[in-house]
């Protein structure tokens, strides 16, 4: 039998082979609907060459067999492994957890697979180390999760032949970036409060050096200045409760804190504690507003008012641009992507106490 080309656009005739008991594959789709192996490879990855009739034709025969591409089908197809590497950083965190599911999921429906490598160090090398890791494994791109300003300048630093996508931090004008608008999330909180009657807004922040806590101190300052405040000295916490407890019970002895603005729920975990322990009635006394909505935030006593991140469309929009970027339809003039956020009002919040 001649095969058919590209533009073959009907069957010509059913294979001769008994697929009872066995597997069909590409070769057997190809001979029932009558075109080259080629043409089905073409289908298979939506190539535009293919006619519709064709197409047809060729999905009839797969559906006539039970055929079910198999991976290795589709990376010999397209010349991708079809996987997705992922840097990140401190992934026990509910933030780089949520992304690294979102991620996870949407790989999953794209039909990748994906492999990850978790860092807790913070030397440049072990960065370049990992992307390069990831590629040679077969990773057609590579998703990093990099909340530390240290690992954007690393990444930039490193000139990599693999696609990268980076999220929470600025590397360069050819890579790729996604994060949540966390100067815009600092500005709804602090906003809010002052337009509550708050002669100003403490603030808990978190680490030196990481890219959202840098944004929301830098963001917090420059509402405060903007609307004539008083600008405190800022607490400087590590994202952990324990810090937010520390620093909230510092703010607890103070007479004239009357609203605080924590970087991430969990620092306004513990600065609620604190301030329960030490007789301060929220938002009676003192107002606290919080960063991320983590799903215990609604729970706690009092329910915290909080800035949400949409951590599963971060990891979504990240993983759509990467494989934008492999199949050469990103916008080249986009590199950024920010994920808007939003304020959630709750019982820890309320205008000051009079005095």
């Amino acid at each position: 039998m001649t095969r058919g080309s590209a533009d073959d656009s009907a069957p010509r005739g059913r294979s001769r082979r008994n697929f009872a008991g066995s597997r069909p594959v590409m070769d057997d789709v190809a001979r029932l609907a009558g075109v080259s192996k080629q043409t089905v490879s073409r289908v298979l990855n939506d190539h535009p060459s293919v006619r519709a009739e064709t197409r047809e034709t060729v999905l009839s025969a797969m559906r006539t067999l039970g055929y079910r591409p198999s991976r290795s089908a589709r990376s010999l197809a397209s010349g991708r492994t079809r996987m997705v590497g992922v840097i990140s950083f401190d992934a026990a965190r509910y933030g780089p957890a949520s992304i690294l599911t979102a991620i996870n999921t949407a790989a999953q429906e794209a039909g990748y697979l994906l492999s990850s490598i978790a860092l807790d160090t913070a030397e440049p090398d072990t960065v370049v180390e990992a992307v390069n890791r990831l590629s040679a494994e077969g990773a057609d791109g590579v998703i990093a999760i990099a909340p530390q300003l240290w690992v954007g300048k690393a990444l930039a630093d490193t000139r990599l032949d693999t696609p990268l996508v980076v999220l929470e931090n600025g590397v360069d004008a050819d890579t790729q970036q996604v994060t949540g608008d966390s100067r815009a999330g600092a500005r709804k909180a602090v906003g809010y409060l002052l337009d509550l009657g708050h002669r100003t807004v403490w603030h808990v922040a978190g680490p030196t050096g990481w890219t959202s806590a840098d944004h929301r101190l830098g963001s917090w300052q420059a509402c405060l200045e903007a609307a004539g405040a008083a600008v405190p000295t800022p607490l400087i916490g590590d994202w952990s409760a324990d810090s937010g407890y520390e620093l909230g019970r510092r703010l607890a002895r103070r007479t004239d804190v009357t609203a605080v603005f924590a970087s991430n729920d969990q620092m306004a975990l513990g600065l609620l504690h604190a301030l329960h322990e030490a007789g301060r009635s929220v938002p009676g006394d003192i107002s606290v507003v919080g960063y991320d909505d983590i799903p215990e935030a609604a729970h706690f006593l009092p329910p915290l008012t909080t800035v949400r991140t949409d951590f599963a469309e971060i990891g979504t929009r990240s993983l759509r641009l990467l494989l934008d970027r492999l199949d050469g339809t990103e916008e080249p003039a986009r590199t950024r992507s920010l994920v808007p956020v939003d304020l959630v009002i709750r019982a820890s919040s309320g205008p000051p106490p009079t005095r």
